[in-house]
């Protein structure tokens, strides 16, 4: 396969209905549109040739049925956090914002940089994101309707009929959620058997933790090092501070992964007491006179450190891991 440095570029600004393309043909710019859909696929792929390396940015859900036809013809594919190709835009003084020039910059974004290529998830862990995300739809539904229960019976005078219907409601969620998180536990359970088992004997990290983790992170395939796990569940601090007059508050990027987020931030507190590297950490910072949710962030990049030193070697966790891992 040859290497991305060395195929011809072609530059995709991807949205919900059309493709703006840009590549070189003889040293010139050329630029093409064409409808996010199978023709305009067909019609790409013709113009551009298969043996191109395709650049595009992880636009939401509209950029994976292009990467799976691009990928099944044989084309090398490349798929770019839409922060980084900001950034890299900014950093050139970009000015203007239009489809054909975004499509331009995405080019030589891939150009100038030596890029990863892209790979489609196997099907069992694009259908478990798939269950997660709706249970969490779910659950969002069921927190609705128990509010409004409750807003019901504040009121002077209630319909015994609204109140039903809300109650019938709230049980049908339930069981929606129940069968679907107990398919969920299955599916997780064959992707990652062995990887659950390692991560779920960190102190603070379940089963449940473990599976939603390694769904995230794609069984930590694709991940080099614990810095880019942190990185991709949008844990890393970010400062905010200039000379001696400028001290703004240190925030976490909160880019990407805002449900493993959300459940690491919870296990942190189990982590905090039972997980001797975490309490350690949390102690120390807290002495120091962090706050307590600044210390909690801490562990939770802990966690991530200690999952991703677990799972790459295959080896459980072990008591002094508060010496080995720091």
């Amino acid at each position: 396969m040859d290497s991305p440095a060395r195929l011809k570029v072609v530059g995709i600004d991807v949205s919900k209905d059309s493709l703006a393309a840009s590549h070189l043909a003889q040293g010139t710019g050329q630029h093409m549109e064409t409808e996010n859909n199978q023709a305009g696929f067909r019609q790409l792929v013709k113009q551009c040739g298969a043996d191109s390396l395709y650049v595009m940015e992880a636009t939401g859900i509209y950029y994976l049925q292009l990467a799976y036809y691009l990928h099944g013809q044989g084309a090398q594919v490349v798929v770019v956090n839409p922060l980084i190709i900001k950034r890299y835009i900014q950093m050139h003084l970009g000015k203007g914002k239009s489809d054909k020039k975004d499509a331009q910059w995405i080019r030589r974004y891939g150009e100038q940089n030596q890029v990863p290529c892209w790979q489609p998830d196997e099907r069992l862990i694009v259908e478990c994101r798939q269950l997660e995300q709706v249970i969490e739809q779910l659950i969002k539904q069921k927190t609705m309707v128990i509010n409004s229960l409750e807003a019901l019976k504040l009121q002077p005078v209630t319909s015994q009929l609204a109140t039903k219907s809300l109650r019938q409601t709230l049980k049908v969620l339930e069981k929606q959620v129940k069968q679907l998180e107990a398919r969920l536990l299955d599916s997780r359970e064959k992707a990652f058997a062995r990887e659950i088992e390692l991560l779920s004997s960190i102190p603070g990290i379940g089963k449940k933790t473990a599976g939603m983790l390694l769904l995230f992170a794609g069984g930590f395939r694709d991940v080099d090092n614990y810095r880019q796990l942190i990185a991709k569940a949008g844990l890393y601090p970010r400062e905010y501070t200039s000379g001696s007059s400028v001290r703004g508050k240190v925030r976490i990027t909160k880019m990407g992964g805002g449900l493993i987020r959300g459940k690491l931030f919870m296990c942190s507190f189990s982590a905090k007491r039972s997980n001797a590297a975490c309490k350690a950490l949390y102690e120390r910072l807290v002495a120091k006179g962090k706050n307590g949710k600044l210390a909690l962030i801490a562990v939770c990049n802990k966690l991530l450190k200690q999952a991703f030193a677990i799972v790459k070697p295959s080896i459980p966790y072990r008591p002094d891991f508060a010496t080995v891992s720091t």
